[in-house]
């Protein structure tokens, strides 16, 4: 079985690289970055796929990785990418190859609660991996409700591996969101307790760890950058801030802390006591809605004393860490490459009433930068270029 995986920005490329590790052995694997404003750098690619075989992947332009598949004719395209990126590739740039592969796609973390947006989205695809039994639930849900679509599958989140941290870690490691907490006095009361916490144990390092330096982008854009704040505030107290590997910074952890990151549950694979701060809400909106139950909620004031914990078994069970063998995610992958499907996946997205929306997040994929200047002969380029695709 030949897989092409193709994704977008760094959360995805970190996913599929491990997705494509957890495939029956004797497959055919190719990773590809699509270059879109939010594709990772150099630096985030090396750290995304962690010494995979075969090197850091290119990036590429949708119409290389058309062109790419035209040649490769794989049998599975993993369409790792954010949700107006999925719809452009499937529905437009790769639609139409022959033989027709079959398409993957996912999401590349928590996906509690699941939303409509997320599976209309993906709705031309013809296997949605999720990672837990109450994701499944959820999306099953949502697809009976809105139809379109194809199988959805369970795998387990591929880069939760039963390797446990480092003994004697000296550590406390916060993982990072673009997302939340939104405003700058929230993400200044986070930075001023971990700076507590260090002036408290000088025996640990305080690292924050960031998703992306000041310069690189991310799946989704940061407001207000935790080193840029740190810079702003005086940096008052001893504090670290690195990128790179988040499984290398757990290696060496004694504590974990976050405030909605998927890194929370690496944390639990490892075995390393954590915190899931609860000062700002825990809703749908906050994206930590999910770790109710868990034992893992906490506070800045916690945090700021070093109490940390391990989470709930019966959470754990229920989310996220299910047994390997409730994993179907491969096995329904295999039986779409034989019967390859007759009828394909039936995109809820198709229609004049999404062209317009389609045709902008095409743009933001195909369109090179020079090409966006203002000008008659700019938009005469711009015609000429978007004929060329098709």
């Amino acid at each position: 079985m030949k897989v092409l995986a193709v994704a977008d920005s760094d959360s995805y490329l970190k996913w599929a690289a491990c997705l494509l590790g957890d495939l029956p052995s004797g497959c055919v694997t190719e990773l590809v970055v699509v270059r879109t404003p939010i594709a990772p750098s150099r630096e985030q690619i090396v750290a995304a796929v962690n010494g995979r075989a075969g090197g850091p992947p290119p990036v590429l332009s949708a119409r290389s990785v058309r062109r790419l598949a035209e040649r490769t004719q794989p049998d599975v395209i993993l369409v790792a990418c954010t949700g107006p990126v999925v719809d452009v590739l499937v529905a437009e740039v790769l639609d139409d190859l022959r033989p027709r592969p079959v398409f993957v796609s996912g999401l590349p973390g928590i996906s509690v609660p699941a939303t409509e947006k997320a599976w209309l989205f993906r709705s031309g695809c013809d296997l949605f991996v999720v990672h837990s039994e109450r994701e499944v639930a959820e999306f099953s849900e949502i697809a009976s409700r809105l139809g379109g679509g194809g199988a959805i599958g369970l795998a387990r989140l591929p880069f939760l591996r039963p390797e446990p941290a480092a003994p004697g870690g000296n550590r406390v490691v916060f993982a990072t969101q673009a997302k939340v907490p939104k405003g700058r006095e929230e993400r200044e009361r986070v930075l001023l307790s971990l700076a507590e916490l260090a002036a408290r144990r000088p025996d640990l390092d305080v690292v924050v760890k960031l998703r992306a330096l000041e310069d690189e982008r991310q799946t989704h854009n940061e407001r207000f950058h935790y080193q840029r704040l740190w810079r702003e505030m005086g940096e008052p107290g001893r504090l670290a801030f690195e990128a790179g590997s988040m499984q290398d910074q757990l290696q060496r952890a004694a504590g974990f802390v976050t405030v909605s990151s998927t890194a929370a549950l690496e944390a639990i694979a490892m075995g390393v006591p954590s915190l899931v701060l609860r000062d700002f809400g825990v809703s749908a909106e906050m994206i930590n809605l999910v770790f109710e139950g868990s034992d893992l909620l906490g506070t800045l004031d916690e945090l700021a004393a070093g109490e940390f914990r391990e989470a709930s078994g019966a959470w754990c069970a229920a989310n996220y860490f299910h047994p390997a063998a409730h994993n179907d995610w491969a096995g329904l992958l295999s039986g779409l490459v034989v019967s390859r499907p007759r009828v394909p996946a039936r995109s809820l997205l198709d229609g004049p009433e999404h062209a317009a929306g389609r045709r902008r997040a095409r743009l933001r994929v195909e369109v090179p930068p020079k090409m966006l200047r203002v000008g008659y002969r700019a938009k005469r380029r711009m015609r000429r270029y978007l004929r060329s695709l098709t």
